[in-house]
């Protein structure tokens, strides 16, 4: 079983900045795909950015060039900061884990942390 916890939502005015964290634990893998999504009401649920430990991140167009992913493979936790935010980036944001097993995968999901854009 994997835990996924998130920290670091809020409010902030347009054009601030927030940082996002997600700590896992439990049987993960060696190279899980981690990553965030967000879901805006009634919107469905939408990638934002992922993650592997050896390759390049990927990157939703709508936040490319403001969102930076990234990730210490020793606490096992990934990080979003979000930079130049806009009030349609409000949404919850939920954290994301693929593991890979022998033969399946499989994906986690956190909580979801609130992130509101808004003067």
């Amino acid at each position: 079983q994997v835990q996924l916890v998130e920290s670091g939502g809020g409010l902030v005015q347009p054009g601030g900045s927030l940082k996002l964290s997600c700590a896992a634990s439990g049987n993960i893998g060696s190279n899980p795909a981690m990553g965030w999504y967000r879901q805006a009401p009634g919107n469905e649920r939408e990638l934002v950015a992922t993650m592997t430990r050896f390759a390049a991140p990927t990157y939703a167009d709508f936040v490319k060039g403001r969102f930076t992913i990234s990730r210490d493979n020793a606490k096992n936790t990934v990080y979003l900061q979000m930079n130049s935010l806009k009030p349609e980036d409000t949404a919850v944001y939920y954290c994301n884990a693929q593991v890979f097993y022998s033969s399946y995968s499989k994906n986690y999901w956190g909580q979801g942390t609130q992130v509101t854009v808004s003067s």
